[in-house]
């Protein structure tokens, strides 16, 4: 994955998609799939913003039964199903424990009934998905740090986890590969129009990347066909878009890990929302909120009263409290949402929907990363129709870009034991397999060129320097925020000071063209921002 601003420039294309989020890169994929010359571009990182900042989750939405919204949790069910498949290194399963007790606001009847259904709109996903029953001594048994008065039993059920921001990477790599040009830090400044239609856009290169320093803060315009906006919370900041949807805030905290592999589905005690518990990269992550949102949509930070209500909530149901004190990271994202006249942002609709303007440009509204491929296939199809196009869909069970062509199950022993020869631990080597898929081998060619690139960067997290080097040669990073926050969630996973920082930047400085002054600016950069 090469980035390359210049490639945008004296084409013309049959589409240019604007926004590098998880709706922008299956748009891209699904376009150049089909045959259509296609452009994307991002004005920050790819999933730089919400695409990166959400649960982790492909999941149907089990708290979406309760509003009757059937249509949009059989949909997401089917896209689970679909992407366990086809994407086994980058989506993989994970099961959830709900506990009841005496005074839960679901009783074990009704949420059976809804889990249930559930697994009916799953349309028979295979005995390891469906949901089961634990009386109160089991379920304790299984939960060992969950508090117990009042504890009646419990469920557990199966859904789906991945990594956000590489799942949208690879992706841009699928259109690359496709034929697509596809180029983040590329800013859209203006849209160009003739007899009242939108055909093109003024693009300015916001990268200060010293692999281009002479195009650095260069323009393009960018003549395009068709027009499709992906840019989520961004297509808020307009008038037409306001009365299209709003925006609601959620906050999730990196906290300790609890002796589980599983996860777990809870209710907040104080308002009756549905929050969770998720293993993730051998840490905890414990979210979300939900709350309505009209602030600086490039500023966009957890409040402390944020974090006390996710600790309080916890904190109900925990036999060994959480402190302030053990929050390791944080982060805050925001969902897109047509607009809704309910009172409550946790129920509005988070189903999707595409908008045209007057001008033919066409806007992505809402939706989740679960059921994005699908949304995106219906965008490409709106935009055939427009360029008289006859080319139907090809996402729908393609095995993805980086999944490996042998079986996977016998293909992940291999890597894995492949893994353990060059001296990686069996964390890492799990984590490094689901990162990189069938690109793994990349990562063991480095370390057999240079066998101390299999340790820990951080010896708690199980990421390598070899695979931290990996992304800083092809993966389109530019800052070091990017290599440490989306390649490798390294700055939301450790509490990373400016000496853990000025560490690695030297061992990436020659594969990112650093200079000392540049390199000072990236650890700059990247530090926590206390100015809040």
């Amino acid at each position: 994955m090469n980035r390359s601003f210049s490639s945008l420039s004296n084409k013309q294309f049959d589409l240019l998609v604007c926004g590098g989020g998880i709706y922008g890169a299956w748009t891209a994929y699904d376009a150049a799939l089909r045959g259509l010359s296609v452009a994307l571009v991002e004005q920050g990182d790819w999933a730089g913003a919400t695409s990166s900042a959400s649960t982790k989750l492909i999941h149907g939405g089990l708290r979406y039964l309760e509003s009757l919204d059937l249509k949009l949790v059989k949909k997401s069910l089917a896209e689970r199903q679909m992407l366990l498949s086809v994407a086994p290194h980058r989506v993989w399963p994970l099961r959830f424990g709900v506990p009841v007790y005496a005074d839960s606001r679901v009783g074990t009847l009704q949420l059976k009934a809804g889990l249930s259904m559930y697994d009916f709109l799953a349309d028979n996903p295979g005995t390891d998905m469906v949901h089961h029953h634990f009386d109160v001594q089991a379920f304790a048994g299984r939960f060992p740090f969950l508090g117990s008065d009042g504890l009646k039993g419990g469920f557990t059920y199966a859904d789906a986890q991945t990594d956000d921001a590489r799942l949208v990477l690879e992706l841009v790599s699928g259109a690359l590969a496709a034929g697509a040009v596809c180029v983040n830090y590329c800013k859209l400044t203006d849209v160009i129009e003739a007899d009242g239609q939108a055909c093109g856009a003024v693009v300015r290169d916001v990268s200060y990347s010293p692999f281009d320093r002479l195009r650095a803060n260069g323009t393009f315009e960018v003549r395009a066909k068709q027009i499709v906006n992906t840019t989520g919370q961004w297509i808020a900041a307009s008038e037409q878009g306001r009365s299209w949807c709003q925006l609601d805030k959620g906050v999730h905290l990196v906290m300790p890990a609890l002796p589980t592999d599983e996860a777990l589905l809870l209710t907040a005690k104080s308002d009756g929302r549905v929050f969770f518990m998720i293993p993730w990269y051998g840490m905890t992550l414990l979210g979300t909120t939900d709350a309505d949102y009209s602030g600086d949509l490039d500023h966009v930070v957890v409040n402390p009263e944020e974090v006390a209500y996710l600790l309080a909530e916890a904190n109900h149901y925990l036999k060994t409290a959480w402190m302030e004190q053990d929050v390791v990271g944080s982060y805050a994202g925001l969902r897109v949402m047509k607009h809704s006249d309910k009172a409550l942002p946790s129920s509005a609709s988070r189903d999707w929907e595409l908008k045209t303007a007057d001008n033919g440009a066409h806007y992505s509204i809402g939706g989740k990363i679960t059921s994005a491929r699908e949304d995106a296939a219906h965008i490409v199809d709106t935009v055939c129709a427009q360029l008289g196009v006859d080319a139907a869909c090809a996402t729908g069970y393609r095995t993805f870009p980086w999944a490996p062509e042998a079986d996977y199950t016998r293909w992940f022993v291999a890597a894995s034991t492949r893994a353990m020869q060059l001296g990686i631990d069996q964390e890492s080597a799990k984590w490094l397999i689901r990162r990189h898929g069938k690109r793994v081998s990349e990562v063991f060619r480095i370390i057999e060129g240079d066998p101390c690139s299999a340790e820990r960067i951080m010896p708690a997290l199980p990421f390598i320097y070899a695979d931290l080097l990996l992304c800083a040669n092809g993966e389109m990073a530019v800052h070091l925020d990017d290599l440490l926050r989306r390649r490798m969630p390294l700055l939301i996973l450790a509490q990373m000071d400016e000496n853990d920082l000025r560490r690695i930047a030297k061992i990436v400085a020659t594969a990112m063209s650093w200079d000392e002054a540049t390199l000072n600016r990236e650890v700059g950069r990247a530090l926590p921002d206390t100015s809040d």
